[in-house]
Parts: structure tokens; C-alpha cells; sequence
């Protein structure tokens, strides 16, 4: 890939990256002003269910499609509808499953009996969030980024305007009503984001009867890759899943309120982690162009470029990172003042400000393993580290220190799996 390309592809996902974040921040502020700290808190309690259903039914396809076609040596048009019905199949067993057990994951493991009509919203939106997730894929893997970037802000812009417009509405039907209103939006964002990705496909693009083929070598390569990306995202979203189940589990067993451990997740979850990670996007558009110049330039055996781009893009996250976190760490309580208007959550993002700048490295360091072919050490990673945030939360929670028990198992997750993922890398790049 020629050094202008990659830069003009940095550029576009910043830019994008930038709108999008933006756009986040507006909806979790409107969000936070119109539903309270009550409304967030059992939002937040259903969007680790939902994170963890998308990492499922999305099966790690698109990181395997972005890489192969990547690598340019297939036909692209097959590799992709060779994938499409895999998917297909996936999400339908995955949304039966959740109809069953929605009851039991609402009343049993989250106790709140008022999540489980958004569970059960979430079956909606998958499939079109899957389709979304491989279209954009594709067009990464062509190295063609400003596709996934208007997609990613029209899909942003449509869920504002309709959050502005129907939450008002169904906030007085209940909590539960407008908090699965919110995630059914999500159908008209993610419909509109697949317009537009097909609007991008070249006007001269040609259908042939052997693209529509199902290829079992294709299917069986891009499962390759897929199985232990899927896995190792899983393992992370099943992790965080779990997350307010313990919390909930635990600190009422501990004597703690419903009330509180609604209102303190939704603090960190929604408030404390979102705004510390607030410039993350600068990196995660550096990782997204990065895994195609990685695989490209591992899969012809060029890893003096590789390396160097991988340096490039921590040194970058880095200059991003420190002063970021440092500011935010400083003066949290006038960025929760200016942006959610509370200044609930102050002492966390003292603490959790200098463990951030570890957040951002992260991202180039597992892109670059999935690009180099090592997704299962990517995978060992997740493994561990959640297993050491789980086994850290649970004993911590029961200390009766609160919600300080999921800030420092976090933390931990977050300093082991960075530092294990950094010495993976480099270890791989001694050719």
C-alpha cells in the first residue's frame, strides 16, 4: 500500500472517527437529559447483552473478509456471498436462542424485570447490524475507508434525530419503553447504513452466476480466521456481560440498593468510560487502517515495513493518549459539568484517567495481531484478561467497597491485556 494511500486512509477515518464520536457524545447527552441517571443506568445494564449478541452473530465474518480481500488474491464478489449466508444462519439461531432465555437473563441474572422488553428489541436489529458489519468490511479490505465513514455518520445523525423525537414520547409509557425505543432505532440507522454502503459499489459492477456460488475453500479459510476472532471477542463481550450480572448479584447480596447499582453503573458505564475515552477515535481509525497495510505486508513477507507502521501508529495513539487522559484526569469535573451537565463520577475518573493511556495502544496492538495471521493470541489475551477482571470483580465486590471493585478489575483487565499483547507483538516481528 503506497504511503499516501495510508495516510490519505488515516485521514478520512479521523475525520470520520471524529464526527462519529461527536455524534456519540450528543446522543448519550441527549439521552442523559431526557432519561436521567435511571434511564442510562438500565440502558447500560442491557448494552453489555447487546454488545455480546453482536460479537456472536457477526462471527469475527468481517475482520476475515476485510483481511482476505486484503491480501487480493481471491474473488472478492465469492468470498463475500460465500459469507453471507453463513451469517444468515447464525443470526437466526442466535435470535431463536434469545426469545427462549430473554425472561430468565432479565428476571434471574440482571434482577431487573424491566429489561426485558429491550432484550428482546435486540433480536431486531442484528441481522441488519451484521449485514452492515460485512458490507463495511469489504469495502476496508478495497483500502476505500470514506464508504465506511458516511455510512458510520448518516447512521449516527438518523438515531439523534429520532432519540430527540421519540424519547419525549414513550418516556411517559415507562423507563422500559423508552429505553427500547432507543435500541430500535437502531433499525432505521442500520437500514440507511446499508443504502448507502451499496451506493458506493462501482455503477459497473458485474454480477457473475460463479460469484453467487457458495465456495466451501473460501468459507472454510475465512472460518479459520473467524472462529478464534469470534472466540476472542466473545470471551470480551461475555466478560462484560457478566459484568452487571456479578455487580448486581453481589452488591445486593451485600446489602446495596437496586436504586444505587442501577444509578452508579450507569454512571461509570455511561458518564466515566465514554468520557475518558472520548479521543479514542484518533486510534481506532489508526487500527482500521492499519489492518489492511499489515496484512498486505506480512502475507508478501515485508516485516521491516510492517514494524514500522506498527510503530508509527502506538507512538501516534500515544501523543493522543497521555495529554488526553492527563487533562481529563485533572479536570474531570468540568468536562462532566460541560458535557453531561452532573458531577457524579469525579473520584473514578481520578483513578482511571492514568490507566486510559494504556486504552489506546490497544486497539493498533490486537489489529495488528489479526492482521499478521495471530488471532489467537488475541484470543489468549481476552481469556486471561477477562478471566482476571471477573475473578477481581466478584472478590472485590464483596469486600462492600461499592463500585470500586469494578473500577479496579477493569483496570487490571485493562494493564495485563495491553502489556501481554504488546510483548506478542513484538516477539512476532523478530523475523
Amino acid at each position: 500500500m503506497r504511503k499516501e494511500t495510508f495516510i490519505k486512509s488515516t485521514i478520512i477515518l479521523i475525520i470520520g472517527g471524529f464526527l462519529t464520536k461527536f455524534l456519540g457524545m450528543i446522543i448519550k447527552i441527549v439521552m442523559s437529559r431526557l432519561m436521567g441517571s435511571e434511564g442510562i443506568g438500565l440502558y447500560m445494564l442491557v448494552l453489555p447483552t447487546f454488545s455480546l449478541l453482536i460479537g456472536i452473530c457477526q462471527f469475527g465474518i468481517p475482520t476475515a473478509l476485510s483481511k482476505l480481500i486484503a491480501e487480493d488474491k481471491k474473488n472478492n464478489k465469492r468470498l463475500l456471498f460465500s459469507l453471507l449466508p453463513i451469517s444468515l444462519i447464525i443470526n437466526i439461531i442466535i435470535i431463536s436462542f434469545v426469545i427462549i432465555i430473554a425472561p430468565t437473563l432479565a428476571f434471574n441474572l440482571l434482577h431487573e424485570k424491566r429489561a426485558l422488553l429491550p432484550i428482546l428489541s435486540i433480536c431486531v436489529v442484528l441481522p441488519l447490524t451484521s449485514t452492515s458489519s460485512i458490507l463495511r468490511s469489504y469495502f476496508f479490505g478495497k483500502q476505500q475507508m470514506l464508504p465506511h465513514v458516511t455510512s458510520n455518520v448518516l447512521e449516527d445523525i438518523i438515531r439523534l434525530i429520532l432519540i430527540i423525537i421519540g424519547i419525549p414520547i414513550f418516556i411517559s409509557k415507562g423507563l422500559e419503553i423508552a429505553v427500547t425505543f432507543v435500541i430500535l432505532t437502531n433499525i432505521i440507522s442500520e437500514l440507511m447504513s446499508i443504502l448507502v454502503l451499496f451506493f458506493f459499489l462501482p455503477k459497473n459492477l458485474v454480477i457473475k452466476k460463479e460469484d453467487l456460488t457458495f465456495n466451501k475453500n473460501y468459507a472454510k479459510e475465512a472460518l479459520g480466521i473467524s472462529i478464534p476472532s469470534t472466540a476472542s471477542r466473545l470471551i470480551g463481550s461475555f466478560g462484560y456481560f457478566l459484568e452487571p450480572i456479578i455487580l448486581t448479584s453481589t452488591l445486593t447480596f451485600c446489602g446495596y440498593k437496586s436504586n444505587f447499582i442501577v444509578t452508579e453503573y450507569g454512571v461509570i458505564s455511561g458518564f466515566v468510560m465514554p468520557l475518558l475515552l472520548l479521543p479514542s477515535f484518533f486510534t481506532m481509525a489508526i487500527s482500521q487502517a492499519l489492518l489492511p497495510i499489515i496484512s498486505k505486508a506480512t502475507s508478501h513477507n515485508q516485516y521491516n515495513y510492517a514494524k514500522k507502521k506498527i510503530k508509527q501508529a502506538i507512538i501516534i495513539s500515544l501523543i493522543i493518549g497521555i495529554p488526553a487522559s492527563l487533562v481529563l484526569g485533572i479536570f474531570p469535573e468540568f468536562f462532566l459539568k460541560l458535557i453531561y451537565n452532573t458531577h457524579e463520577g469525579i473520584n473514578y475518573m481520578h483513578f482511571l484517567a492514568p490507566i486510559c493511556i494504556l486504552q489506546y495502544i490497544q486497539a493498533p496492538l490486537s489489529a495488528s495481531l489479526d492482521a499478521m495471521g495471530l488471532t489467537k493470541l488475541n484470543l489468549k489475551a481476552t481469556i486471561l484478561g477477562t478471566l482476571i477482571r471477573t475473578i477481581f470483580l466478584l472478590l472485590l465486590s464483596l469486600l462492600k467497597i461499592g463500585m470500586w471493585g469494578l473500577i479496579i478489575s477493569t483496570s487490571l483487565n485493562v494493564i495485563f491485556t495491553t502489556c501481554y499483547n504488546y510483548l506478542q507483538v513484538k516477539r512476532s516481528l523478530k523475523q
